[in-house]
């Protein structure tokens, strides 16, 4: 059969064309408003989980292979020019403390503020004769880009620049980097390294 021409069949062809377009976006965009559909949504914007504590997980202990933390038995090594430290949980819970209120900030564009509280790193660091000094950081977590980083001497000597233990008030959960997190003033979050292995002067 010929195609119909004229105003009837042009505007049947315009009608199967809205609906047509309309359908595709809205497959497109499904995924933001309808959880069952995320996985087909192509403009979908990326939403980190949340802890108990109302605060974004970027990265989750499965994503970066951290299993659960037997708290007795986990050190943190701190090397420095005096020769190497390790810290358990008891030990820096024994070590004057210090709460700040800072932000994470995401590269991804959301920012939320938690009450920290910990010991500063310079009080860690002084006890291998470390000081004014850059530090890497390292992570126990498997594999992933920021697993080792750098923290220059401007952070690690800052009063608000913690290990910190506990947030808004209780113990950091194993999705805020339990037993123990690096948080600093005006650092990337994905700088703000969680489940502490080490700290360490760089060479």
């Amino acid at each position: 059969m010929s195609p119909v021409h004229g105003p009837a069949g042009d505007r049947r062809w315009f009608l199967r064309g809205a609906l047509g377009v309309g359908a595709a976006t809205a497959l497109l965009t499904a995924g933001s408003a309808v959880p069952a559909l995320e996985r087909v949504s192509l403009l979908r914007s990326r939403t980190p989980s949340r802890s108990p504590q109302g605060v974004p997980v970027n990265r989750t202990p499965a994503q970066a292979g951290v299993t659960a933390v037997d708290e007795s038995r986990w050190r943190l090594r701190v090397v420095g020019p005096a020769g190497t430290r390790e810290v358990g949980a008891a030990d820096l819970a024994a070590l004057p403390s210090r709460t700040v209120v800072l932000p994470i900030a995401c590269v991804e564009g959301w920012s939320a503020t938690a009450t920290w509280t910990g010991v500063r790193v310079r009080d860690l660091t002084a006890l291998v004769g470390a000081t004014g000094q850059d530090l890497v950081v390292t992570s126990t977590e498997r594999s992933g880009p920021n697993r080792v980083s750098r923290l220059p001497a401007a952070f690690a000597d800052h009063d608000d620049t913690l290990v910190a233990l506990r947030i808004d008030g209780v113990r950091l959960p194993l999705e805020h980097g339990f037993p123990a997190r690096l948080i600093a003033p005006n650092r990337p979050g994905v700088l703000q390294t969680k489940w502490l292995a080490s700290l360490e002067v760089a060479s």
